[in-house]
C-alpha cells in the first residue's frame, strides 16, 4: 500500500461524496472483518454508502475485496458421470410465494451439468429456501464442501447453506447493515449478493430481480438498476451473468408458508402447479440453459417425470424423505371476497400475513412454524361473487391466528372489469453480460 490509509479519513471521504481507491476499498473490508475496523466506524460508512452511492468500478472493488475475505471455489472441473460439465446457478432477490429454485435447480440437472444453489434463510415477509426445504423430514442444509462437490457430481444439484468459509466479510457486514437502516442500498446489496455467488464457483449465474409490493426493492427502476449493477459485477469477476426483472406485485403461485410452497412445488414437478410460477421458472430455465449453451425445452422436463426424479435424488442425497407427510397446519381461517368482481392481491399483505402466522421470523436464528402460510383458492385477476372463499391462513399456534387473519383481509380486494393488474412472475426486462 503507497500511502497511510485509515477508517476516519475513509469515513469522511465517502461522506463528501469521493471515489474511494482500491487500497481504501481492500483496507476497510479487511479491516472490518478481522475487527481492526470498529462496527461505529463501518456504520458510519455503510450510512455514507447509502446517501453517497457508489460508482460500478467501486462496486466491482468492495464485492472482490469480499469475495478474498475467504475462499473462492473451484468447481471448473467437476463432472457427471464422468464427464466435465458446466456449472450454472440462479439466485433471486425474493419476493412472496417465490419458491421457484425448488423446482429449478433440479429441473436444470436433468441436463448434464450442475447446479451449486447456495440459498439463505427468510427474515421479514419473504421466505427462505432453507427454511421451506426443512419442512421435509430428515433434510439438512448444512454441508461441507465435500459433500457439496459430492451430491452435485452424484445428482447434479444440491441446495444448502452457505459455508462460514465464504465471504465472511458478507456475513459481518450484512449483520451491521440489518440493524442502521443500510439494507436497501444498491451498491452494498449488490455486493453482498454477488460475493457469495462468485466465492460458491459457478460459471454461469442467473438473476430473479423482482419488483412489486413483495420485492425488497418494490420500485422497478431501482430493481433494473440492481440488476445492471449485478450483471456487471459477475461479467467483471469471470462469471456468465444474466438478470430478468419479474413482477411481484401480488404473491407468484398459489402458496406462501413453507411447507404449502414444498407441497406446491411437488405439484409443479408433477405436472401440475400454477401457471405463472411455472412460466417464470420456464423462463429461468432457458436463460440459464443459455448460459451455458444448452439447448432444451424445461416443459417437457416437467411433465415427463425426469424433473421429479432429479428432485428425488437431491432431497435424498441430503438426507431428506421425500415420500414422508409434509406437516399439516392444526388451526385454519378463511378469508372471504367481501364484494363480487375481480380479485386484487397485495402481496405484501400476503407475505406479513403468513410471517404473522408463523412462517417467518423477527430476528436472526428465530424458529418458524413449517405449516404457517397462507394458501390461496383465487389469484389476481379470477372473478369471484360476494362471500366466497379467496384464501385460507394456516397456523400452529391459534393466538397467531387474529393478526395475520386482519393482515390477510386488508391485502384481498375485489374491483370492476380491469381491475387486475397481471399474474406475478411477469418478465419485464432482461440483462445480459454476454
Amino acid at each position: 500500500m503507497s500511502r497511510s490509509v485509515d477508517a476516519v479519513r475513509i469515513i469522511e471521504s465517502k461522506r463528501d461524496g469521493n471515489e474511494l481507491d482500491d487500497d481504501e476499498i481492500d483496507w476497510i473490508v479487511d479491516g472490518y472483518t478481522r475487527g481492526r475496523v470498529s462496527p461505529e466506524q463501518m456504520s458510519a460508512l455503510a450510512m455514507a454508502i447509502y446517501f453517497r452511492g457508489m460508482t460500478d468500478r467501486e462496486i466491482a472493488r468492495w464485492t472482490a475485496a469480499m469475495v478474498a475475505s475467504g475462499t473462492r471455489l473451484d468447481l471448473s472441473d467437476l463432472t457427471r458421470s464422468g464427464r466435465p460439465v458446466p456449472t450454472v446457478d440462479k439466485h433471486s432477490t425474493g419476493g412472496v410465494g417465490d419458491s421457484v429454485t425448488l423446482v429449478l435447480t433440479p429441473l436444470l440437472a436433468t441436463w448434464d451439468l450442475a447446479v451449486p444453489q447456495l440459498s439463505g434463510r427468510g427474515l421479514g415477509h419473504t421466505g427462505g429456501t432453507l427454511d421451506k426445504l426443512e419442512a421435509i423430514h430428515g433434510w439438512r442444509a448444512d454441508l461441507d464442501a465435500a459433500d457439496r462437490r459430492r451430491i452435485l457430481e452424484q445428482t447434479g444439484a444440491v441446495i444448502c447453506a452457505a459455508g462460514a468459509d465464504l465471504a465472511p466479510a458478507d456475513r459481518a457486514l450484512y449483520a451491521l447493515r440489518d440493524v442502521t437502516g443500510t439494507v436497501p442500498s444498491i451498491p452494498m446489496l449488490a455486493a453482498s449478493i454477488m460475493s457469495k455467488k462468485i466465492a460458491e464457483g459457478t460459471g454461469a449465474l442467473v438473476l430473479d430481480v423482482k419488483c412489486g409490493s413483495g420485492a425488497f426493492l418494490p420500485g422497478r427502476a431501482d430493481a433494473e438498476e440492481l440488476a445492471r449493477v449485478m450483471v456487471a459485477i459477475g461479467t467483471a469477476a469471470g462469471v456468465r451473468t444474466s438478470a430478468l426483472v419479474t413482477a411481484n406485485h401480488t404473491p407468484l403461485g398459489r402458496a406462501v408458508g413453507n411447507s404449502l410452497e414444498v407441497a406446491e412445488c411437488v405439484e409443479i414437478l408433477a405436472g401440475g402447479g400454477p401457471p405463472d410460477m411455472i412460466a417464470l421458472t420456464c423462463s429461468l430455465a432457458r436463460e440459464a440453459l443459455d448460459a451455458v449453451g444448452i439447448d432444451g425445452d424445461p416443459r417437457d422436463r416437467l411433465t415427463d417425470g425426469r424433473a421429479m426424479d432429479s428432485y428425488r435424488a437431491m432431497i435424498t442425497a441430503q438426507g431428506g424423505d421425500p415420500d414422508a407427510p409434509l406437516p399439516v397446519a392444526r388451526h385454519t381461517r378463511e378469508v372471504r371476497a367481501r364484494a363480487a368482481g375481480e380479485v386484487t392481491l397485495d402481496a405484501l399483505g400476503v407475505g406479513r400475513a403468513s410471517w404473522l402466522a408463523g412462517a417467518g421470523r423477527t430476528r436472526p436464528g428465530e424458529a418458524v412454524d413449517p405449516t404457517a402460510g397462507v394458501l390461496l383458492h383465487r389469484v389476481e385477476g379470477d372473478v369471484v361473487r360476494e362471500g366466497e372463499v379467496v384464501a385460507t391462513v394456516h397456523a400452529g399456534d391459534p393466538e397467531r391466528l387474529p393478526a395475520a387473519l386482519s393482515e390477510l383481509e386488508g391485502a384481498v380486494g375485489t374491483g370492476g372489469p380491469g381491475t387486475s393488474r397481471g399474474p406475478a412472475g411477469t418478465v419485464l426486462g432482461r440483462l445480459r453480460g454476454w
